[in-house]
């Protein structure tokens, strides 16, 4: 096995720390994470699985620390749970088929009609509206595990932002949502791990300590955001999702 640098190590838990702060809650950690694995020298499939790794085990942690913070709506994540992680699977499963460049357009322009949704509805998330699941908000957050799911399991980028999104739609507010919505996110993980570990493309050298730093991070990043409320995410939820518009033009320019 080559060796490992205890600088290059602790370089990675660090920036793990830091990506799961924020991913914690509204996603976009690995705007920080994924290029801290490539500067490992890491090929780039088991750069994406060791990040998968390490990203499971911190959507884990927040999913814990908001639901025993009871900002879970367990009834309905409860059955979302598995349609995310069908839609993940499947998504994986599509992903060996078919190149998902084309999906980087219709992501940059989905991204930023979330932004300026959100930029324009001042209040909008600041106290839940949510009152119970009707056939119309049923029938939607199907869609939104299903779509979703297979969304992070094909391509990826994004995923926390618009999962956020959907639930801020059906009626709850920002922490709510945030907290909703990692319980989905932790699923599509799960099903694109297994498909990582499956082709041998995950480093557990690196993963497992950068994993241990994103549990760390999680549950800072989570109680921060339960503690702070709207006033905290709303401002992270821009901030992150006006980055990954950056990031995918980037990507496309170059």
């Amino acid at each position: 096995m080559e060796h490992i640098s205890t600088d290059m190590l602790l370089f990675i838990m660090a920036a793990g720390f830091l990506a799961s702060f924020i991913d914690s809650v509204v996603g976009g950690g690995g705007l920080i994470s994924i290029p801290a694995l490539l500067l490992t020298g890491l090929p780039s499939t088991v750069v994406l699985g060791t990040n998968k790794l390490a990203s499971t085990m911190s959507s884990c942690t927040s999913t814990i620390s908001f639901m025993r913070s009871g900002k879970i709506n367990l009834r309905m994540v409860g059955w979302l749970f598995p349609l995310s992680l069908i839609g993940s699977a499947i998504g994986a499963y599509t992903v060996t088929k078919i190149p998902p460049e084309f999906l980087k357009p219709l992501v940059v322009v989905l991204l930023i009609l979330v932004t300026i949704y959100t930029l324009f509805k001042k209040d909008w998330g600041n106290e839940s509206t949510y009152r119970g699941a009707t056939k119309k908000i049923v029938f939607f957050a199907i869609m939104t595990a299903l779509i979703i799911g297979f969304y992070d399991g094909f391509f990826g980028p994004g995923t926390g932002s618009f999962l956020l999104f959907a639930f801020l739609l059906m009626g709850f507010d920002f922490v709510g949502a945030a907290g909703n919505s990692k319980v989905l996110n932790f699923a599509s993980n799960i099903a694109g791990l297994a498909m990582f570990m499956a082709l041998g493309a995950v480093n557990y050298e690196y993963g497992i300590p950068m994993g241990i730093a994103m549990v760390a991070g999680a549950l800072l990043g989570s109680q921060v955001a339960i503690r702070k409320g709207a006033s905290y995410v709303k401002p992270l939820f821009v901030s992150v999702t006006a980055l990954l518009i950056g990031k995918q033009l980037w990507d496309m320019m170059h």
